[in-house]
């Protein structure tokens, strides 16, 4: 790449950047409902056409906000397994829970963006789905790894739902038995409901010390899906 390929490169990084910090006040301002690359532009001084080069809809700015923050979080959810490699599977899994929560109070407007009420008149495209799939990846690796070392203990799965399980093991984690992927998926929904609850209100005059409840609750999920204390 020539001196100059590279100055612009950098130049439109810069913009790039901009653009979507712009974007994320506006979404903290107004929600992810008005974001409006007019609004966004004005904000920075920019001609609307001049944004349009780098995001030519709302939804491509919203894509690229979405992964950003799936990124983000996934990055939270990947540091907090590997700050204690040698730790219980159990432990690996709370801290992780505690990662996805911390980040979810750090940032309430991007979590409101991808777990929130969806944006009318978007869908999210297939490009979405890696950076949403990574803190679902850390916590099957890390049930997997207690699978292929200390065991799991889960009970029966019920005859009905022995044949959905099943599906669900084969397509998101085919090294696990059907009984650990159903506890996985449900885990999965109830982790990001009792944020979601946290960081929406709904546990207002409800809990008062959230820490050690979470704390409590992320550690009766590890069991649920098969983990076993310390």
């Amino acid at each position: 790449m020539s001196t100059a390929q590279g100055a612009r490169a950098r130049a439109r990084a810069e913009v790039t950047a901009a653009i979507k910090e712009a974007a994320r006040r506006q979404l903290a301002e107004e929600g992810a409902a008005r974001l409006s690359l007019r609004a966004v532009a004005r904000e920075l001084g920019m001609v609307s056409s001049a944004l349009y080069r780098y995001f030519p809809s709302r939804d491509e700015l919203l894509t690229a906000l979405i992964i950003d923050a799936y990124d983000s979080l996934g990055v939270a959810a990947e540091r907090a397994r590997d700050a204690a490699p040698d730790a219980a599977p159990v432990d690996r899994w709370t801290a992780v829970c505690e990662a996805v929560r911390g980040w979810a109070l750090a940032h309430p407007h991007e979590y409101a963006l991808i777990y929130g009420s969806p944006v009318p008149g978007y869908s999210a495209p297939e490009t979405t789905v890696p950076a949403a799939a990574r803190v679902g990846l850390v916590l099957i690796g890390i049930v997997r790894d207690a699978h292929q070392g200390p065991g799991l203990s889960l009970p029966p799965l019920p005859a009905d739902l022995r044949p959905e399980a099943a599906r669900i093991a084969a397509d998101l984690a085919p090294e696990l038995p059907a009984e650990a992927a159903a506890a996985l998926v449900a885990a999965w929904a109830q982790l990001f409901g009792l944020v979601g609850f946290e960081l929406f209100g709904q546990f207002n005059r409800v809990v008062e010390d959230r820490e050690a409840f979470f704390r409590h609750a992320a550690g009766g999920l590890a069991r649920q899906v098969g983990l076993a204390d310390g």
